[in-house]
């Protein structure tokens, strides 16, 4: 399969959202978050992701350099309408200002609205730890069909609906959650669908409300439903971000009209952990709780108990030092999508195998 240095793949990333448009702050933005998510080891939410993007640039329903429309801006509560903007660059810049007024104020509630494709909400909660802060973040996704079938439900009624928290810990890395609450993400079925694999037991159901392991007729046809995980508490989890996002943020709910794109808004709470108390205290307290999880002996079969976002740094070291690997159709599906944007195969090709540097993976999220 083809491998990539994380450098060259963000070079080849840069010069497709380049090609779609965007302005020089916000291809870097696209290119590093979506490097990274490849990186923490989330393909799902990486690079594979720009056919959907060009899909959604040609049909007008998503807005290379749009400007967001601050509705509210209240001290701690922030309301922010990204009107279709380039997720990762509309919810960088909402999270940075929410970051600024948990400074001024204590804390801030953003309510941010109807954005595209926001990416990998973990992304946002490193953001906010790397700052000081706690985050919380109920997200949900709309505009197109729905994809999640709650609990109890034989056909799909929401989004995968992610949830996201994190905390500063006390070696600098965020003890950070951020899941969607399906059992695995829409774009993980993709990637299986890519790579013609199953995905496994328990994810998905058919047609008829029955459990499959093929992920074909629901990434291709849209038939069947991803399952919530954990029964009725992650299908109350995903009820919940749902509303919050939704309902509570003011942003395009699941059952409403849709016009086939992926929009994405949240609910996001950010704590200044400097008005709760000694910054440094609290990481330790952070420090002793992990500590003592640790302290246990392992599960059968387990090698190592790993703390929320160990994963994700974990993999990181393995891909920046081993390289990053695209399955042939999800790079067959890059280049095709570039190709729209008239860049051609040779010129794709180049960019990935290029020896660029100067990139910083998460310079942007500082």
């Amino acid at each position: 399969m083809p491998r990539f240095t994380a450098h060259g793949l963000h070079a080849a990333t840069k010069l497709i959202v380049t090609a779609m448009g965007s302005n020089g702050p916000e291809v870097e933005e696209v290119a590093d978050h979506l490097v990274r998510a490849n990186l923490a080891g989330h393909d799902s939410h990486g690079v594979g992701m720009l056919p959907a993007y060009v899909r959604l640039l040609q049909a007008g329903l998503l807005v290379p350099n749009q400007t967001p429309e601050t509705v509210l801006d209240a001290g701690a509560l922030l309301v922010i309408d990204a009107r279709r903007g380039y997720g990762q660059r509309m919810t960088g810049n909402a999270v940075r200002a929410a970051i600024a007024h948990a400074r001024a104020h204590g804390a801030c509630i953003l309510a941010f609205r109807n954005s595209a494709h926001i990416g990998r909400i973990g992304t946002y909660g490193e953001m906010a730890a790397r700052a000081g802060m706690a985050f919380i973040g109920y997200v949900n996704v709309s505009d197109h069909h729905d994809v999640q079938a709650p609990f109890g439900c034989g056909q799909p009624r929401l989004g995968t609906n992610p949830f996201c928290t994190a905390v500063p810990g006390p070696d600098g890395n965020p003890v950070l959650l951020d899941m969607a609450t399906t059992t695995i993400a829409a774009g993980k079925a993709r990637v299986a669908h890519n790579k013609g694999v199953a995905v496994p037991p328990g994810a998905l159901i058919d047609a008829e409300g029955q459990p499959t392991t093929d992920p074909t007729p629901f990434i291709r046809d849209h038939i069947g439903a991803l399952l919530s995980f954990g029964g009725h508490k992650g299908s109350g989890l995903a009820v919940m971000c749902e509303i919050m996002a939704g309902a509570v943020a003011g942003g395009q709910r699941a059952g409403e009209p849709e016009k086939g794109g992926i929009l994405n808004s949240m609910l996001a709470v950010v704590i200044d952990l400097a008005r709760l108390g000694d910054p440094a205290a609290i990481a330790r307290a952070v420090g002793e709780t992990t500590a003592h999880i640790r302290s246990a002996r392992p599960a059968p079969g387990v090698s190592a108990i790993l703390l929320p976002g160990e994963p994700e740094r974990r993999a990181a070291a393995e891909r920046m030092d081993q390289g990053i690997t695209i399955d042939p159709q999800s790079w067959a599906d890059i280049t095709e999508a570039a190709g729209k944007l008239g860049l051609s195969a040779a010129a794709l090709e180049a960019a990935a195998s290029s020896n660029a540097t100067g990139w910083v993976p998460g310079r942007l999220a500082e």
